[in-house]
């Protein structure tokens, strides 16, 4: 890994908290923009790692779409981090339906399938309230519902209705992106927030002159200089499942080697929970019946796998009954 390299991935592992501790689950999903939750127990595995309290956790964050996923992210943060793909379009009448039946007290999609059979034939049914979200992504997108918890199927309605413009958002929510995630690049930020054709021509429109900047293999990296001591790279680093070290970057060799890539993102695009080793994916691990499991890669020294499975063992102790 050269100097430079080294400094990225340094300077990454700090804003990331994953060479310093997060104690309060909030204030990590705040700073990080979300905890990636495609699977809700990535979200638990991830505060583990970065030192956080899940105490509450179900209910201490909101499961909703943002950004081009599911994420569990802080109430308050929501009407912002929606702007940016909020459907301003006028409700259909069939959004309204869903609405009103909500406000009578259904909540979950086997529910809405049978108070709906008789009146929309079978396929739009299925569609409308598919495990994928269906009808409910784009009332989430408006922030009028949210599943009801972090482990729940079932949705709520909320009130977080953005209520600023993508040219108005889009400063702080890229000050807040270099400030966690950065050295990166615009094109790390289009990517992490998912932005559409005519949101990219807002980023030429934001003075940059304000953050650090480092260039590195013909594209410049932006940063937030706060004067922090980075830290060392731990020897040692737990990622969970869709970690932000690795799913927030256009490039992410310098964490993931490319020989092991097929290993760790599954063809579905599920990313397994990794371990790190020197800042660089060297395994995998996971808690699969109550049970933990660890795969390196390539042969690593006893007292790495013993300290691994120990740091596993914890994590399985400490979400045993809850996930």
């Amino acid at each position: 890994m050269d100097k430079i390299t080294e400094q990225i991935l340094q300077r990454r592992m700090h804003g990331l908290y994953l060479s310093r501790q997060c104690e309060d689950i909030t204030q990590l999903s705040h700073e990080l923009l979300g905890l990636h939750c495609w699977f809700h127990r990535n979200v638990v595995f991830s505060a583990l790692i970065r030192g956080a309290n899940i105490s509450g956790w179900k209910t201490a964050l909101t499961k909703t779409w943002v950004h081009h996923a599911l994420h569990g992210v802080v109430y308050e943060d929501l009407p912002d981090l929606l702007t940016l793909h909020a459907n301003r379009e006028p409700l259909s009448d069939f959004e309204l339906e869903v609405l009103r039946a909500m406000e009578d007290g259904v909540f979950s999609r086997a529910q809405f399938r049978h108070l709906f059979a008789d009146r929309y034939d079978h396929g739009f049914i299925e569609r409308a309230f598919s495990p994928w979200g269906g009808v409910f992504v784009g009332l989430a997108q408006k922030g009028l519902v949210a599943f009801r918890d972090m482990t729940s199927r079932d949705f709520d309605l909320i009130s977080a209705e953005p209520t600023q413009t993508p040219k108005e958002v889009l400063p702080s929510l890229l000050s807040r992106y270099f400030s966690a995630y950065g050295p990166a690049t615009l094109a790390d930020a289009v990517w992490f927030f998912g932005l559409r054709k005519e949101d990219k021509k807002l980023l030429a429109q934001i003075n940059l002159d304000e953050y650090a900047r480092l260039e590195y293999g013909g594209s410049t990296y932006y940063y937030v200089e706060d004067g922090a001591n980075m830290g060392e790279i731990p020897e040692l680093t737990l990622l969970s499942g869709f970690d932000p070290v690795l799913v927030s970057y256009t490039e992410r060799s310098a964490v993931l080697p490319p020989e092991y890539k097929r290993a760790v993102i599954m063809k579905s695009g599920i990313c397994l929970p990794t371990i790190a080793v020197n800042g660089q994916v060297a395994g995998l691990w996971n808690i699969k019946k109550g049970e933990p499991t660890l795969e390196f890669f390539t042969p690593q020294p006893k007292r790495l796998k013993d300290a691994a499975l120990d740091w596993v063992e914890s994590i399985r102790w400490r979400t045993a009954g809850i996930l």
